[in-house]
């Protein structure tokens, strides 16, 4: 912002430049003027220029703010998928609790119930596969961090 705001600055004090060069030409009558009219072309040149750069630099920083947005959007997903994995995953443990608790009251009573048994291991397996998918999820999040930083070395 602040180069804008110092080519703004330039091409003012240009253009105030122009305009006396173009005062004094009126006022002194036609003296001299090819010196004056070369020096108003160099300053519209000038001029070019520092609109090119302001334009280059507002091209560069849309770009800029409308990639950072992007990265925004997807930590925001990924950080939602992040959450509903981690709630399931919290869920499966608890019913893995209350199902190991049911098949140790049971075998404190000496009572080996089957159904009690295969609960647990259903409730295992379900906190298993909910951790591998918050563990592949958290590899898939490092690897699409770290894919733009491996193609641009």
């Amino acid at each position: 912002m602040d180069e804008i705001s110092e080519y703004q600055r330039r091409i003012t004090a240009a253009l105030d430049r122009a305009s006396q060069a173009l005062d004094q030409l009126r006022g002194s009558g036609g003296e001299d003027t090819s010196a004056l009219k070369a020096e108003l072309d160099a300053e519209r040149v000038a001029n070019q220029q520092l609109e090119e750069r302001v334009r280059a630099i507002k091209e560069k920083q849309e770009t800029t703010v409308s990639q950072l947005e992007a990265q925004v959007e997807d930590l925001g997903t990924a950080l939602k998928t992040r959450d509903a994995e981690l709630q399931q995953v919290r869920s499966v443990n608890e019913e893995l609790r209350k199902s190991n608790a049911a098949l140790r009251e049971a075998n404190a009573k000496g009572v080996g119930d089957a159904d009690l048994v295969n609960g647990a291991m259903v409730s295992e397996l379900e906190s298993l596969r909910a951790a591998r998918a918050a563990d592949r999820a958290e590899i898939e999040e490092i690897l699409a961090t770290l894919e733009p930083v491996l193609k641009e070395a």
